[in-house]
């Protein structure tokens, strides 16, 4: 069974605490614990300072927020885990890979710096890491998304992805 993240673009009021916990959960994976805070509250002057001493970068994050008609509708933008990842076509040294829940995943060790799938991500969301010089995008944080956790809302969400094979209706629909 394959998940995906499925963003609503109604829901969404552009607080940006969707990128807060990615890029707080790159820069150091323990110094986001959104179980610990209460989603629900602003955040109080300790979370704010474990924010900026861990170094949020909203750059890091790997999802992002596009706002549209002056700022009256937001629209988070995640990795699709292409079926036909063009990524991982046009990739000279094969380090794109699909894992076995279906994301689509770099291997920064066969990664060569070429910036090719850069300019061929639809949704414009791998980067350059500018410490490592390689390619970086969504990983679905090993199945369990912090960017879905901290969503306040709830525009982003873990879904179920559709079965296409008509004869195993096993697949959940979303």
């Amino acid at each position: 069974m394959s998940t995906f993240i499925k963003t609503n673009f109604d829901l969404c009021t552009g607080c940006g605490i969707c990128q807060l916990a990615c890029s707080m959960a790159i820069v150091d994976a323990d110094a986001w614990d959104v179980e610990h805070e209460n989603k629900s509250k602003v955040p109080d002057s300790d979370f704010c300072t474990t924010c900026f001493t861990h170094g949020y970068n909203p750059r890091l994050a790997r999802l992002k927020i596009i706002n549209k008609r002056e700022n009256l509708y937001h629209k988070p933008v995640v990795c699709n885990h292409c079926e036909n990842a063009y990524c991982m076509n046009v990739c000279p040294a094969k380090a794109y890979e699909r894992d076995k829940n279906g994301y689509v995943l770099i291997n920064a060790k066969k990664c060569v710096r070429c910036g090719i799938c850069v300019e061929y991500c639809p949704e414009n969301l791998i980067y350059i890491d500018p410490i490592t010089k390689k390619a970086v995008k969504c990983d679905m944080c090993n199945g369990d998304p912090t960017c879905v956790k901290a969503c306040p809302t709830g525009a982003i969400e873990l879904a179920v992805r559709v079965n296409k094979n008509k004869d195993d209706d096993s697949g959940e629909h979303v």
